[in-house]
């Protein structure tokens, strides 16, 4: 069939999946959408606020006054490798599937869905979080005093005179935005790519898992950028590799693992509703509680 003859025409692909009938998809997931698209309004949002400005002191000033340095990794090209090139990927991995196996639009939507849901939360907590901790970059001192004549209050916090914008930029190092995006993206991809070519499936395929981790480094190069630039602390990197890595986890497992949780659920439901009632006359049966005693608990 397609896949002994090597020949998958575009046109069979694309019936396939109007056959799959893509908007009843739409329609069933219509509110995961609707939230999605709140979280997208609120990250928007929190960019609008400024940053805690927190204490910072002289002493301090030892681990803020690395140069600054222009980004390796630019923000822009971050949705590109996080959000783009893995939906490019499922779209590949979904296309190189012939009709025959009946893949269709269902298997892509929901790839996509959990890739943005991973990316949406990872980008509003991790915006949450710079703003409330005001944590200052490495590079601070250059930002807060761009000509190098640094000025204290009376209580020993900076004053700064630079410009106001890069101020408030200065005080958002933790934890890392970038490396978090790119966990959250590229970690999902992992998981993703993981599933699709049964890397864990006992055979000793050293090469599937170098796929699967490849995504995986791509982001941790992203988090060491960060460092050389002198745009995070190390444990900026950490906690955003941490943070990215949790959510994918958690949009791409979260339903086998409610689906398990509530199946245990029933069972144990089940499992008390046949045999707790036996269990329980049982257990009176067999103590040595006197016929007194069993009224006199009675009128109690």
């Amino acid at each position: 069939m397609c896949l002994r003859t090597g020949h998958c025409k575009l046109s069979q692909i694309a019936s396939n999946m109007m056959r799959s009938n893509g908007m009843k998809v739409a329609r069933t997931h219509i509110y995961d959408w609707l939230i999605l698209m709140l979280l997208v309004v609120i990250g928007s949002l929190i960019h609008f606020i400024h940053p805690f400005h927190c204490f910072v002191g002289k002493g301090m000033m030892t681990n803020l006054m690395y140069p600054p340095k222009s980004d390796t990794v630019p923000f822009w090209a971050v949705p590109m490798y996080a959000l783009l090139l893995p939906m490019v990927i499922f779209v590949v991995v979904n296309l190189w599937r012939c009709p025959e196996k009946k893949r269709d639009i269902y298997d892509l939507h929901h790839a996509v869905l959990g890739l943005l849901y991973s990316a949406a939360f990872t980008a509003v907590i991790t915006d949450a979080i710079k703003l409330a901790v005001g944590r200052p970059r490495p590079d601070f001192f250059w930002r807060c005093f761009p000509d190098g004549k640094d000025v204290y209050d009376q209580w020993g916090n900076v004053i700064c005179h630079g410009k106001r914008s890069v101020i408030n930029e200065g005080h958002k190092s933790f934890p890392s935005e970038h490396t978090s995006w790119s966990f959250a993206g590229l970690g999902f991809l992992s998981l993703y790519l993981a599933g699709k070519i049964k890397a864990f499936d006992h055979k000793g395929h050293v090469a599937k898992l170098c796929i699967v981790f490849l995504p995986l480094l791509v982001a941790s190069l992203v988090g060491v950028s960060r460092l050389d630039d002198h745009r995070h602390h190390r444990q900026d990197v950490i906690a955003g590799g941490l943070l990215g890595l949790y959510h994918c986890f958690l949009q791409f497992m979260g339903v086998i693992v409610g689906a398990g949780l509530i199946l245990w659920f029933n069972v144990l439901r089940k499992f008390c509703r046949d045999y707790c009632s036996s269990i329980l006359l049982f257990a009176v049966l067999s103590t040595s509680i006197s016929r007194s005693r069993l009224e006199a608990l009675c009128f109690l």
